[in-house]
């Protein structure tokens, strides 16, 4: 995604230092959602302007070419429009791209709010079902490039079960600059040579 990294914790500060493109548009989306639903309260949460209720309910990614708008029980939600990103990988979230509001359905977005809240109102309702969860996150080409010069650390991620690459892949795959990426690819590279699984990859 490309959107900036987090530079933040004030909704304010975080709406002026948006990118060019996305900023005039999550300004307006921002007022919109909380004229229509007045009572979320706005935090950041991983560079996203997230609007809660008694858990989260939607978030703003405001990225240099579009503004991301995400459910986080996106999956619960009615999309009659077909207004969410097709082929998500996430089990609940679901986003919507907005790169104009010219012709954008507002009326759709409101009532997929108010879904949302209703949801949010009664949390212990439980959700529809679910498919498999998806564990074959596809390796990163750098992953993929460094395991091919380090037999050792090929060896033991191999033998891990997929969850378990998958938590690598993910950590490496969702690096947001090269310089965070290549971080994780050594230290990742130490722990699998070290026969360390992701979550004790700081032991290594």
């Amino acid at each position: 995604m490309d959107c900036s990294p987090a530079k933040t914790r004030d909704p304010e500060k975080w709406l002026r230092t948006a990118p060019e493109v996305s900023r005039p548009l999550a300004h307006e989306v921002r007022e919109r959602l909380l004229r229509w639903e007045p009572d979320l309260t706005e935090s950041i949460k991983w560079n996203m302007l997230c609007l809660s209720g008694r858990k989260l309910v939607c978030g703003l990614s405001a990225c240099k070419k579009h503004l991301g708008i995400t459910f986080f029980r996106g999956t619960e939600i009615h999309d009659p429009q077909a207004m969410f990103t097709p082929n998500e990988r996430s089990t609940n979230i679901r986003s919507i791209k907005v790169r104009s509001l010219d012709g954008f359905d507002l009326r759709a977005l409101r009532q997929m709010l108010a879904a949302a809240v209703s949801l949010d109102a009664f949390p212990a309702l439980p959700p529809p079902p679910r498919g498999p969860r998806r564990e074959d996150w596809p390796m990163p080409p750098a992953l993929e490039e460094a395991l091919a010069r380090n037999r050792p650390a090929a060896d033991f991620f191999n033998e891990l079960k997929p969850s378990y690459q998958r938590e690598y892949n993910v950590w490496i795959g969702t690096a947001k600059r090269a310089e965070t990426r290549d971080a994780r690819l050594r230290q990742t590279l130490a722990a699998l040579r070290a026969g360390k699984k992701w979550a004790r990859r700081k032991d290594a």
